[in-house]
């Protein structure tokens, strides 16, 4: 697996693939819903442990560039289920 940057580039990969899902962790954090603090590192150790890290900043560049949201994070997002949870609350 090829290391790919340091914990805050995946921290910023795990918030622009929420972004994409239409999830703010970051107002979710302020108020009150997101569970831990553990839990959000817990979300960029997946993401550090991923090995598509190039795919998703691909993946999330067309979105940005289309201006268009996603239906659900790529198939191979190691916080898929998760951030599909939150999307949906």
């Amino acid at each position: 697996m090829m290391k790919f940057g340091t914990y805050e580039t995946h921290a910023r990969l795990v918030e622009r693939m929420a972004d994409a899902l239409g999830v703010d962790l970051t107002e979710r954090a302020q108020r009150g819903e997101d569970p831990s603090e553990t839990e959000a590192r817990n979300r960029v150790h997946r993401c550090q442990g991923c090995t598509a890290p190039e795919t998703c900043v691909t993946f999330l560049d067309r979105l940005a560039q289309a201006g268009d949201k996603a239906p659900s994070a790529p198939d191979f997002c190691r916080n898929r289920d998760e951030l599909a949870r939150l999307a949906a609350e």
